[in-house]
């Protein structure tokens, strides 16, 4: 059915980021041309309207586009049926960050975890049937095509503190190295990230693995932090390698833009400067 846009509610807590980015503006002008193509997927909601389950790029657009309606499905479901649903239809988009694979995977982890400890219904429909079998991470790589470890790997990464996970949507922590960082306790990730800040250093994988096993071992202190980390600055100080921390570069870019934006735009700004600079030499 056609419902208004107005009516159409996020999904609570969804992990995927809408983008007002260039995808985005392709999106708008192609539902300008024709519409939406494709129905977005909703579940009655009990303070009224409707919750999405898979749309929410679909309805920005809609929006940006001066369109005020749009086709969707509504189809009643549970909560942890729609969680599972609302995971599928976004997680192998293009550009999703570490982040929300990492909290999309453990939303849809905890849901078939669920479902799996309540009893079974007679006469359940076709579209229940289709998730339990089988239920655990090994189900989820499945859907998603990765790998059952890559899953975990990614779940894990829900343990990082926001200020460091933040850096691995950025870029700045490699996947790796992120995993491993994610077994320290959050009191010295705290103090881990004060310092790369003030270092102006990312850790590597094997700073990452001794910094884990430090800390399994009881014997991480500040102090240690801060040696390890200083010791592949040493190694690295004379490479010609520039960092730019992204707390000196966020706010001259709009809060959605991704990081592989942020560099086209950072590079493109280089490119005209130096053109500029080789006019005046001549």
């Amino acid at each position: 059915m056609m419902l208004p846009v107005s009516e159409l509610h996020d999904f609570p807590g969804h992990p995927f980021q809408v983008r007002d980015d260039e995808e985005m503006e392709k999106l708008a002008e192609s539902i300008t041309q024709h519409g939406v193509l494709m129905p977005g997927l909703v579940r009655p909601r009990a303070a009224g309207g409707y919750e999405i389950v898979a749309g929410h790029r679909r309805k920005f657009a809609s929006m940006k586009a001066g369109i005020r309606e749009m086709p969707v499905i509504v189809r009643d479901m549970d909560d942890d049926t729609a969680v599972i649903l609302m995971v599928d239809s976004n997680v192998q988009r293009e550009n999703v960050l570490p982040s929300e694979k990492a909290r999309a995977y453990k939303m849809k982890l905890d849901a078939i975890k669920r479902k799996a400890g309540r009893p079974s219904k007679e006469n359940s429909g076709q579209l229940d049937q289709n998730f339990f079998n089988p239920y655990s991470v090994e189900k989820i790589a499945q859907d998603a095509g990765e790998s059952t470890k890559q899953v975990q790997r990614y779940i894990r990464l829900n343990e990082l503190i926001p200020e460091l996970l933040e850096m691995v949507d950025g870029n700045e922590i490699k996947f790796n190295p992120a995993y491993e960082l994610a077994f320290l306790r959050p009191e010295e990730q705290a103090v881990l990230y004060d310092i790369l800040q003030a270092e102006e250093v990312t850790p590597s994988l094997s700073q990452a693995q001794r910094l884990k096993r430090a800390s399994q071992e009881g014997r991480l202190s500040e102090q240690d932090i801060a040696a390890i980390m200083r010791e592949e600055k040493a190694q690295t100080r004379d490479t010609g390698k520039v960092t730019l921390p992204a707390k000196e570069i966020e706010q001259f870019f709009p809060k959605s833009y991704t990081p592989e934006q942020k560099k086209k735009v950072i590079v493109k700004l280089l490119a005209s400067w130096a053109r500029q600079r080789g006019e005046q030499e001549r």
